[in-house]
């Protein structure tokens, strides 16, 4: 039989493959591909943290038996990994250099140590002791004493050659509270930028200006350590915060799992550091350029250079919703439907500010994953509890990378009067839900909002997610379980219009699944539309594969990792699988089944993946509303049309784009535009 699943890690750099396109695609805007460059970075530094991290712990155990296969196969993963990596840094540097040749003919110039003009010699000396200097961390080594290098970030490790022909070798931690870019003053018409690294180096006299050298030099490293960490097992209890805020402590001294290395690094610095670092046999040693840490590309200067930057496009208003006006009066009319970034994320904002101040609301409940970091969503909440609402907020303080945060916040807020759940063993909180009480007539009746995507405003201009506002009493009551579940560990209720993980979610969706394979065995048209993240989960694989072979018809959206392998034959010659990456990042789940004519359709916090399946608590909720039940097919079909920014995954993993002789469909255009036109009309 063929290869039946594709490997989760491989499909995960395949994914990232796909952003490094657009950072080639010499269509994409220039300061645009730089970043693209910066996201491609970031992804990867987070797989080396995490995924890379887990394998590399399976490859590290000893066996307890002779020829332990998982030990085998996660060594000869992690060699596979490398060597993906390794050509993916290598073409990141290809496209890199090629942006900088690109940047040259718009007069803007990248500089370094060695080509600082006599007029700029001034300013950067200035800048260096106003700015940088203060915040150098730099570290002598010893071969007599240990070393920690912290996780993810980037150094300069300097070899100074002493006059008595010893060496000294020392450690300057790139600051991270600095823009890694200096923009220069102009000469004419020529913009220059710098590095912050080559300002160090232009100045390393300085710093080590009494050791008495004949040669020093400086290269470029970054470490990577595991980030991953099991808290399934930990006491839930008043020391959580504290036992969280340990395991973050730790992951700065774990085990390292990347060294990212100057290749043109002399051979003994080199040995030197792999020594220091303790770096293993199976750990990944990927040389690179003089620049490392390129996740800071994301923040590049806009340089007011508009012509090279993606138009920026004006967030929408929602048809029908005024926000200036009682946006709850409007919701207990009717349903609404928001859909980030095309639409303002204001209505979010704007829905508790009200509720904050209105005489009528009695308790506003909110789940938490992340948030931006000076949040308009928790000065809201704050704002509630302070007029003497009942405010209650789920904070997961397990959110990966964001963990310090949400401490900070959770501490905000319990200093204001609000009531705080920290979580439930073994499982992670990953729903978007809010629900909100009021009193009319005498009488309670609910609000809420059920999203596919965090309450965070900054994440809200680039992620797309939908958002459904609703006071539709039925799915709220349902709501309040899901409360009422986080509130009381493990009090069990049934659902009849939410799908919650982690004990429904399986059994539900298997039922939508089984249900399409007897309608098509009855000769009835049956198709799903699945719209994820992930795809990982390999009983979910099997599913649908089970429905492509009784003639169900699946069309998969994933943007980033598919284990399911589609156009073959004996699983799924009835399955698709698209990706689009462009400018915004697809966020959003869907779900939706054919159901014989009467479509169902959720949207979810949930992808399928086994974490989100059985350990996390996740909230799919339907969408009833006519009319924005057709939105939403909408905007599936626009993405499932796109032939622009869609690429084709298959057994081979290929990511070539999909193309056609039909008109440039571009799905995230065309769906700003789609939405303008429901404005308008």
């Amino acid at each position: 039989m063929s290869l039946k699943y594709i490997n989760r890690e491989l499909s995960w750099l395949d994914f990232n493959a796909r952003v490094l396109q657009e950072a080639s695609n010499k269509d994409v805007p220039l300061l645009e591909r730089l970043r693209f460059i910066g996201i491609f970075s970031n992804n990867l530094d987070e797989f080396f943290q995490v995924r890379y991290a887990t394998v590399k712990r399976i490859a590290d155990e000893k066996a307890s038996k002779k020829g332990n296969k998982d030990n085998i196969l996660a060594k000869n993963l992690l060699d596979d990994i490398t060597k993906k990596v390794i050509k993916l840094q290598n073409e990141s540097s290809e496209i890199l250099n090629s942006i900088e040749k690109s940047l040259k003919k718009e007069n803007i110039f990248f500089i370094n140590e060695n080509q600082v003009l006599e007029n700029q010699k001034e300013f950067l000396k200035d800048y260096f002791i106003r700015k940088i200097s203060p915040s150098l961390v730099t570290i002598i080594l010893s071969n007599n004493k240990k070393h920690d290098f912290n996780d993810n970030k980037a150094f300069l490790i300097v070899n100074l050659k002493l006059k008595d022909k010893s060496n000294i070798y020392a450690l300057v931690e790139i600051p991270k509270d600095i823009s890694r870019f200096v923009v220069l003053p102009k000469n004419g018409d020529r913009q220059y930028i710098m590095f912050i690294d080559d300002i160090i180096r232009y100045h390393l006299d300085i710093i080590f200006s009494f050791f008495n050298y004949s040669k020093i030099e400086a290269h470029m490293l970054k470490i990577t350590r595991d980030a991953e960490f099991d808290i399934d097992d930990i006491d839930l209890s008043k020391s959580y915060i504290k036992k969280i805020q340990e395991y973050v402590n730790k992951r700065k001294i774990s085990n390292p799992v990347r060294l990212v290395y100057d290749k043109s690094i002399p051979g003994p610095t080199l040995d030197y550091l792999i020594k220091k670092i303790n770096i293993s046999s199976y750990d990944s040693l990927i040389p690179g350029g003089k620049y490392h840490h390129r996740t800071d590309f994301m923040n590049f200067p806009e340089l007011n250079r508009s012509d090279l930057l993606y138009p920026k496009k004006k967030p929408l208003n929602i048809r029908d919703f005024e926000i200036e006006s009682n946006l709850l009066d409007q919701i207990s009319r009717k349903d609404y439907l928001m859909y980030t970034p095309y639409h303002s994320f204001s209505y979010l904002v704007s829905l508790l500010r009200q509720s904050a101040i209105d005489p009528s609301v009695k308790s506003i409940k909110i789940t938490l994953y992340r948030l931006a970091s000076q949040s308009n969503v928790i000065s809201s909440l704050i704002n509630a509890a302070k007029n003497g609402k009942k405010v209650l907020v789920q904070i997961e303080l397990q959110a990966r990378f964001d963990e310090e945060n949400n401490i900070k916040v959770s501490q905000q807020l319990k200093a204001a009067g609000v009531d705080l759940i920290f979580g439930l063993k073994g499982l992670k909180v990953h729903s978007k839900i809010c629900l909100i009480e009021r009193i009319e007539n005498n009488k309670k009746r609910l609000y809420g909002f059920i999203s596919t995507g965090n309450f965070n405003e900054t994440t809200a201009r680039v992620y797309s997610d939908f958002t459904l506002f609703t006071s539709n009493q039925k799915i709220l009551k349902e709501v309040s379980k899901v409360f009422d579940f986080l509130q009381f560990s493990y009090k069990m209720h049934d659902y009849r219009h939410l799908i919650v993980s982690p004990h429904h979610t399986a059994n539900k969706l298997f039922e939508l699944i089984d249900n399409e394979i007897y309608n098509a065995k009855k000769g009835i048209y049956s198709e799903i539309i699945l719209k994820l993240n992930s795809f990982t989960s390999y009983k979910f694989v099997d599913k649908l594969y089970e429905a492509s072979q009784q003639g169900v018809k699946i069309k998969l959206l994933i943007r980033g990792i598919c284990c399911l392998i589609p156009n073959k034959l004996e699983f799924s010659d009835n399955i698709e699988v698209k990706s689009v990456v462009d400018r915004y990042l697809e966020h959003s789940r869907v779900y939706v089944f054919e159901n014989g004519g009467d479509k169902k359709v959720y949207i979810s916090s949930a992808d399928l993946m086994t974490r989100n399946i059985e350990k996390r608590v996740e909230v799919a909720c339907p969408i009833y509303q006519d009319n924005l039940k057709k939105q939403v097919l909408d905007t599936l079909d626009i993405t499932a049309n796109d032939n622009v920014k869609t690429r084709l995954i298959n057994s081979n993993m290929q990511n070539s784009f999909l193309r056609n002789s039909k008109s440039n469909i571009r799905s995230q255009w065309y769906t700003y535009t789609y939405f303008k036109k429901i404005l308008n009309n």
